[in-house]
């Protein structure tokens, strides 16, 4: 699952983080997600196979976990690549998605591009 959460572009968070005193149950947090407006994942913490601090204490058992790390899970039901046929995502698809008490986020997909000896020195000045 890393790897394809894991390109330049692909991982936005927000729109903020939260500890544990802010949200101190993560057992029943609803989460949604929908493309062009139409629903396609809607679940809940608590059908995760793992709960959080479960998650956490495994993790941290073989890597070193600090404050603002961030730990990728898989997914609720609804991805395209198991909808017959598969859908993807395509340029000018919009996506929204939620989780309860953490907030909303809105992307709009964009085309790849390939790197240009321009785009990658400007990534290198940064």
């Amino acid at each position: 699952m890393v790897k394809g959460k894991s390109a330049d572009t692909f991982a936005p968070f927000g729109p903020f983080l939260a500890t544990p005193d802010e949200i101190p149950d993560t057992s029943r947090l609803g989460m949604w997600l929908k493309v062009n407006g139409v629903f396609r994942q809607f679940s809940s913490t608590s059908e995760m196979i793992f709960d959080v601090p479960t998650l956490g204490s495994y993790v941290s058992q073989f890597m070193t976990v600090l404050a603002g790390d961030i730990i990728s899970t898989g997914t609720p039901a609804g991805v395209g690549l198991g909808m017959s046929p598969p859908q993807y995502l395509r340029a000018g698809d919009v996506v929204e998605l939620g989780i309860d008490q953490l907030g909303e986020s809105r992307q709009s997909v964009v085309a790849w591009q390939p790197a240009t000896a321009e785009t990658m020195s400007s990534r290198s000045a940064k």
